[in-house]
């Protein structure tokens, strides 16, 4: 049986050209209002997902 893509992972993980996975930060969708400016730049943008995760989501997108 063929294995099928997590779509719920798909849609949250991006694979980059070099084949690393890269995810958005969390906590930056309410409670903007007591945050620092810093703080909500830091949480901006994409950043690389664990190493201790790397393996099962991977599995989870179908690329190992």
């Amino acid at each position: 049986m063929k294995q099928k893509t997590h779509k719920g992972t798909a849609k949250r993980i991006k694979v980059n050209g070099k084949g690393k996975l890269r995810r958005e930060q969390a906590g930056k969708r309410h409670l903007n209002e007591s945050m620092t400016s810093k703080r909500r730049r830091k949480l901006s943008g994409t950043t690389d997902v664990a190493r201790a995760d790397q393996k099962r989501i991977k599995r989870l997108l179908g690329k190992a």
